[in-house]
């Protein structure tokens, strides 16, 4: 089954977030978006994974969890990834502090125990918005930077917990579920 690491965002939260990117939407750019239901924080994507291994990827994942610390992280800003100038992500913000950066590598130094290969990017964590779906070049998002940097957004979340995600594939897109979770001490 294919596996993810995410940190999920209450409903309100990502309700928030979808009422303030509306005028992104309404710009009709060559993006398709995603739905708020859908939004996360992704830890690490783990691929295809055989059940014979999900106890290990689910012990592992405890260990992290009993061992760091419920965290607040702040929400805020919209960008793109690689550059707002020619998209290929459209994002908002996620402050990356000490905890959630060594949530991540405790995450990947776990499971990498689980023989799953270690991520050696950067760390930068947002919430997906929506993929650009045209090759149209800077053209295509003229004015996107104004736009993004006049929208205001500030939201903070609680993490509690760390869920392994599945991601279900389909003509429609990916659908996501909780596969299991684990809580953060405190």
């Amino acid at each position: 089954m294919r596996l993810f690491v995410a940190v999920n965002l209450p409903k309100k939260e990502k309700d928030r977030i979808f009422r303030a990117a509306r005028p992104l939407r309404e710009r009709e750019l060559p993006v398709k978006w995603i739905q708020p239901e859908r939004y996360h924080v992704s830890l690490k994507f783990l691929g295809d994974v055989p059940e014979s291994r999900l106890d290990d990827v689910e012990a592992a994942l405890e260990k992290v969890s009993t061992s760091t610390a419920a965290m607040n992280v702040e929400i805020s800003g919209f960008g793109a990834f690689p550059t707002i100038r020619r998209p290929s992500v459209l994002w908002v913000g996620i402050e990356p502090t000490p905890a959630l950066r060594c949530l991540k590598q405790d995450v990947e130094w776990a499971l990498s125990t689980c023989g799953f290969e270690r991520e050696t990017r950067a760390f930068h964590p947002h919430i997906t918005l929506g993929r650009a779906i045209a090759e149209d070049g800077a053209g295509a998002f003229r004015g996107l930077d104004e736009l993004a940097a006049g929208l205001g957004y500030q939201g903070e979340i609680k993490v509690r917990k760390v869920d392994l995600m599945r991601s279900h594939l389909s003509k429609d897109g990916a659908r996501y579920s909780v596969f299991s979770s684990t809580s953060l001490r405190g």
